[in-house]
């Protein structure tokens, strides 16, 4: 992996007489397994949801594609160079890895933290308590209203521009069918990161030409001349100039501020860039990936075209249907737009405006099959950056061994399963992934800075793949994630400072665990 004369963790680990006399992740994930997941994991719901919010805050039919042509050239960039990350260090943990090796440990074990507590936990929870919302649409007794266990409200609670609680505690049967999903998918991995793939393939597969679908559907039978009217032509840059001022609302009901057309793309970014995340979970399995120096740089390159050339095409089919501005009030599909499209659900109005009330039906069984794909990629990839951790002494004990037959790390995924229906029950994961956004793209300037301290700490390391664009694409991808960071920590602290606070609530921890593991060590 290096030629580094200082053992890294890794090969410490490899070489310690536990691990050797213990089961190894197995290499059993392809070419189209790891695509898979990259793919699985980007398609959830955001993409069927988010541009009605994103579409509010521009106001523009160019914009909200240019909000989408700024996440495509983001997350191309970014696969492109964890690309050479991947390759150079195949091992189960991926991006932990990464950050510990360049940066230390203590920078790999705040992602992991932080993931742990929020980033992974909170997105399976969100993503399997949204198949039981959908799940409604064929059974009107799964609903989040139907209560079969209430401990309470926790009321607002307003700190300065942040605004917490304002949650039910309980169980009812949208997340109780949350919860059985998780324990489901969790169960399935248990019994082998095969099984989990198989089942990472089917659902990937179906929901990719569930998309497809939607879009060849809304190109051929949805074009409506009155949409293309109002969103295209010159209508289409309607907005969007250099000199047209934006509103945008500063924290939780603080005043308007107007900002320019740079500004208003970068706040709008925790919509798109977001509903394309989880990109980066095929790194966590590197541990299982065979021929992973050639297979995983390519999957993350093909995954995230893939989805994001069908993200694009699907919020063009979008404004080909439906006009981008509505009257929230308007009593058609047509009269609310986008823009206000009932609960957000703008693909679903979409396709009731093709195929009347059955396009309400359609829609939701696409979404069941999205959501469950997705949380099953969450969930296998997830575990392996405990299980990663645990092995550096970073993490709880058990989670650091493999079952003796599946060869999963089992522990890490019955944890994580743990954590998450906590979350569902709670319903906390919504508020806590609001507060991770800017969070999560510190960590990923991070990353990407680790191949600048890389390619300087280990300019002799083998590297079977060399980031695409180096240093240009890579400084390009820091400088417009810096930007959008610096934009939501001026216009939105709501979704900035919380999340800073749980990363730094993180290095306590790590101080306690360095010194329980050197203890051991001794």
């Amino acid at each position: 992996m290096t030629t580094s004369t200082r053992p890294s963790s890794t090969q410490t680990n490899a070489a310690s007489p536990h691990s050797a006399n213990s089961p190894h992740l197995v290499q059993r994930l392809g070419l189209f397994s790891s695509t898979a997941i990259v793919v699985g994991s980007m398609i959830g719901s955001g993409i069927f949801i988010v541009p009605a919010e994103i579409s509010r805050g521009v106001g523009s039919p160019a914009l909200l594609i240019g909000a989408w042509l700024v996440t495509a050239v983001m997350t191309i960039i970014g696969a492109l160079s964890y690309g050479e990350l991947a390759a150079m260090m195949p091992s189960a943990g991926g991006q932990y890895v990464y950050l510990r090796e360049a940066l230390g440990p203590m920078w790999g074990f705040l992602f992991g933290w932080t993931l742990f507590l929020v980033i992974q936990t909170g997105t399976i929870a969100a993503v399997a308590v949204a198949f039981g919302k959908f799940l409604g649409v064929f059974f009107p007794v799964i609903s989040s209203s139907h209560w079969l266990l209430r401990f309470g409200h926790v009321p607002v609670i307003k700190i300065g521009p942040m605004s917490l609680g304002n949650m039910d505690l309980g169980l009812n049967t949208a997340n109780l069918t949350g919860i059985i999903i998780v324990l489901v998918l969790t169960g399935i991995n248990i019994l082998g990161v095969r099984l989990g793939a198989l089942v990472q393939n089917v659902f990937t597969t179906a929901k990719t030409a569930a998309l497809l679908g939607l879009v060849i559907l809304g190109f051929t039978f949805g074009r409506n001349p009155a949409a293309i009217a109002a969103n295209f032509g010159h209508n289409f840059w309607q907005g969007a100039s250099w000199h047209t001022l934006h509103p945008v609302q500063v924290g939780v009901g603080g005043p308007i501020a107007m900002v320019g057309l740079l500004a208003v793309l970068a706040v709008v970014q925790t919509g798109s860039l977001f509903s394309a995340d989880a990109w980066n979970n095929v790194t966590y399995t590197a541990g299982e990936i065979r021929n992973p120096k050639r297979n995983l740089p390519l999957s993350l390159v093909l995954g995230t075209v893939i989805v994001i050339a069908l993200f694009i095409a699907a919020n063009f089919v979008y404004l080909l249907v439906l006009p981008l501005q509505g009257d929230p009030h308007g009593a058609t599909l047509f009269a609310r737009g986008i823009e206000y499209a009932s609960e957000d659900r703008v693909a679903t109005a979409v396709l009731q405006q093709i195929f009347q009330d059955a396009g309400a039906f359609l829609m939701a069984g696409a979404i069941l099959i999205s959501t469950f794909g997705c949380a099953n990629g969450l969930i296998l990839a997830g575990a392996r950056v405990y299980y990663a951790m645990s092995r550096d002494g970073l993490f709880f004990k058990s989670t650091s061994k493999l079952h003796p037959r599946y060869k999963t790390p089992v522990a890490a995924l019955i944890i994580q399963a743990v954590w998450t229906c906590f979350l569902c029950l709670t319903g906390s994961y919504s508020q806590l992934l609001d507060y991770i956004i800017c969070t999560e793209l510190i960590f990923y300037i991070l990353t990407i800075a680790c191949l600048f301290v890389l390619r300087r700490k280990r300019p002799d390391a083998e590297r079977p793949y060399r980031a695409v664009g180096y240093p240009v694409l890579p400084a390009i991808y820091i400088g417009m994630a810096a930007w959008i960071c610096i934009v939501l920590l001026r216009y939105k602290p709501q979704f900035t400072w919380p999340g800073l606070l749980i990363v730094l609530l993180g290095i306590p921890v790590f101080a306690v665990w360095s010194r329980r593991g050197q203890a051991v060590a001794d």
